[in-house]
């Protein structure tokens, strides 16, 4: 799904291949996780997980499965 600015959204798959999840992991992207919508720019995102923001291009964030938290 594709969510709106102000969505609280769970993450349920990472659809990237080995790289992607472990570089989102990384960043705390990972499956489970709450995060808050906070701007949508074109095709990239901002979103917050706690008080951490994070910007995200189009491809990376069509690669984030997620569901309304």
């Amino acid at each position: 799904m594709m969510a709106d600015e102000g969505a609280r959204v769970r993450v349920i798959a990472l659809m990237g291949g080995a790289v992607l999840g472990k570089r989102m992991t990384e960043m705390g992207l990972n499956v489970g996780a709450e995060l808050v919508v906070r701007q949508r720019q074109g095709g990239g995102l901002i979103v917050m997980r706690g008080e951490t923001r994070f910007a995200l291009g189009g491809g990376m964030a069509h690669k984030i499965m997620v569901t309304p938290a």
